[in-house]
């Protein structure tokens, strides 16, 4: 357990963080209720230690950030949620800066766009272990067991408009691209322009270069519902487990290249938080192991396509696995 000193130390840092950090969250609405125990809380106790979980702004880190939250009060912790804060730069600051305590990290994203390495691991457990080691030599960040869900990026489009124009692949796109730039209109999000894991490399990597006028920058959710509509754009970057793939009977080209690293989540936190308070692990590993594929886009889903709340939904499933009472 954190000690007073520690503890205080971390808040009085955690007071000097931008002003813009605060405002970027919106809380999770969970409350300080108590959380009933299940099979994560059994032999541990977080009593009396105060966390704060953070997460990005879509919706599977809105859903990562609740289920976090709630197994963490299963355990007796003091949690402030900070869910839904805009850009993993912005996240990532907040935990390197105290303003937060633990979030939800993609390995693809940490080596590419904090690491700073240029050449991505195909083979998932050499990514996550590779991150895991540089993250904590260098900038004394833990990193969790990995979930084996990978929600790598995407290009999409809808099933049958991609079988009309011959697309299945990126190869594909690509010389659709070249040979009818009007049937090849691409919409992404802004941080997938600037990341060197998103538009800048893809490019480079199949050789092409998407017309300005060609491109439209939407937020992420709002892409999926242009590709479906094809307006203003036929095809769309995506998340691999987002929900309204399936919802709304997109189809994901073939990575033939394979440009996409593996995107693995996995808590993150301090090592001193984690040394002072090892429990963490044991609460949240679990949780990990229990995530695939199949799981996060049927729980996106349940929040995008059927309206419900990223709380509603992590509490749901986190009691159907018996993790919480």
């Amino acid at each position: 357990m954190a000690t007073p000193t520690t503890r205080s130390l971390r808040r009085l840092l955690a007071a000097a963080v931008p002003l813009a950090l605060a405002v970027a969250v919106t809380g999770c609405g969970l409350g300080d209720e108590p959380v009933d125990k299940g099979s994560l809380a059994k032999d541990v106790s977080l009593d009396g230690v105060e966390l704060t979980v953070g997460s990005k702004e879509f919706t599977e880190q809105l859903v990562l950030c609740s289920i976090t939250s709630l197994a963490l009060k299963s355990a007796e912790a003091a949690v402030t949620e900070k869910c839904g804060m805009s850009g993993s730069d912005t996240v990532r600051t907040a935990l390197e800066s105290n303003a937060i305590d633990i979030y939800w990290e993609y390995t693809g994203t940490a080596w590419i766009s904090f690491l700073k390495e240029t050449k991505p691991l195909t083979d998932s457990k050499e990514q996550y272990d590779a991150v895991a080691k540089a993250d904590k030599e260098k900038n004394d960040i833990a990193w969790l067991d990995r979930a084996p869900l990978n929600n790598t990026y995407a290009i999409a489009v809808k099933q049958g408009t991609g079988d009309e124009l011959g697309v299945e692949t990126i190869s594909d796109y690509a010389k659709l691209l070249d040979s009818d730039p009007d049937a090849a209109t691409l919409c992404v999000a802004t941080e997938f322009v600037k990341r060197d894991d998103g538009l800048p490399g893809l490019e480079k990597a199949y050789g092409f270069t998407v017309p300005k006028d060609k491109l439209k920058q939407l937020k992420d959710g709002a892409i999926y519902n242009a590709v479906d509509k094809g307006d203003p754009c036929v095809f769309g970057e995506v998340f691999a487990t987002d929900g309204r793939i399936g919802a709304l009977n997109l189809t994901v080209l073939e990575d033939d290249k394979k440009f996409f690293p593996v995107y693995n989540p996995a808590p993150t936190l301090p090592v001193s938080v984690l040394k002072d308070n090892p429990d963490i692990a044991k609460v949240l590993n679990p949780i990990a192991a229990a995530l695939d594929n199949e799981t996060m886009q049927r729980l996106n889903a349940e929040v995008d396509v059927e309206g419900r709340s990223a709380e509603q939904v992590a509490e749901a499933w986190l009691k159907s696995q018996d993790f919480i009472g």
